[in-house]
């Protein structure tokens, strides 16, 4: 496959209505690249087929992150690194590649949503090792994910949920993720919610869970097997645990009756 066979799928794939084709589109430019023998930067790989290259990567990447495939997101970020790590002079001038901080913050915020900050953490130092702190600090895409970072660390779930909101957003792929960890977030926050109290207003369950109505808050509480009803949730959980508490109470009630009678009754027979 020539260059510009590859050139015309990179073209298809900017398109938004290809975004169902985009996994044959990506496969036929892989072996494309192959071809070429540029899906693995050497030694002897020129600069137009490193950026040929990396264009295709970038776009599988930000694609699979708007089919929602994490999984391939991560292959391709993978794929990505030994690019990345090319020294300046081996790209032509402006010709680096040009989404490496949006995949990056992506990747930083991928972590994020899974809970892995010891990974979060390596690749934030690689980062300020490989292109400087004061320049890491500048850059807003790498800088999103810091702040979520911050605030997680901080138990500010009132700034994470600022952040993923609106404008705050860096981009489309960004909002994917930030929807993730706002999930994350809400199904802590719920579980902890369940082991410390018997029941809420629901008008207090949805500040609590960021959720946007009440209505929201009755369909969220319904897939946890929660009970709605007359203006509060109600925890099962809680209940059970309260029942069982109260027949504990009640068994050792009725021992402690029985312990008495009979000892009452030993009284008689020594009377």
């Amino acid at each position: 496959m020539a260059e510009h066979e590859l050139y015309h799928i990179i073209h298809q794939l900017e398109k938004p209505h290809n975004l169902q084709q985009a996994p044959q589109l990506l496969s036929k430019a892989k072996l494309g690249l192959l071809h070429i023998q540029a899906l693995v930067p050497s030694s002897d790989t020129t600069p137009q087929h490193l950026h040929i290259a990396t264009s295709v990567l970038e776009h599988g990447a930000l694609l699979s992150i708007r089919l929602k495939d994490t999984e391939a997101f991560t292959r391709y970020y993978q794929q990505l690194q030994p690019f990345y790590s090319l020294p300046h002079d081996r790209w032509q001038r402006d010709k680096r590649p040009s989404n490496q901080s949006k995949v990056t913050g992506l990747y930083l915020l991928l972590l994020l949503s899974v809970g892995d900050y010891a990974g979060f953490h390596t690749v934030l130092e690689g980062l300020e090792m490989s292109s400087g702190k004061k320049q890491i600090e500048k850059d807003e895409l790498i800088q999103y994910p810091v702040r979520l970072e911050q605030a997680l660390m901080e138990g500010s779930y009132d700034k994470v949920w600022g952040e993923t909101k609106g404008e705050r957003v860096p981009s489309a792929e960004f909002a994917v993720f930030s929807e993730v960890l706002i999930n994350t977030i809400r199904s802590e926050i719920a579980s902890c919610s369940e082991r410390a109290y018997p029941s809420l207003p629901i008008s207090n369950a949805k500040n609590l869970l960021f959720l946007d109505s009440e209505g929201a808050v009755i369909q969220f509480a319904q897939a946890r097997g929660w009970v709605a009803k007359e203006g509060r949730i109600y925890f099962p959980q809680q209940e059970a645990e309260a029942l069982a508490a109260e027949k504990d109470v009640m068994s050792s009630s009725n021992t402690v009756i029985e312990n008495t009678l009979g000892y009452a009754r030993k009284l008689e027979t020594i009377v």
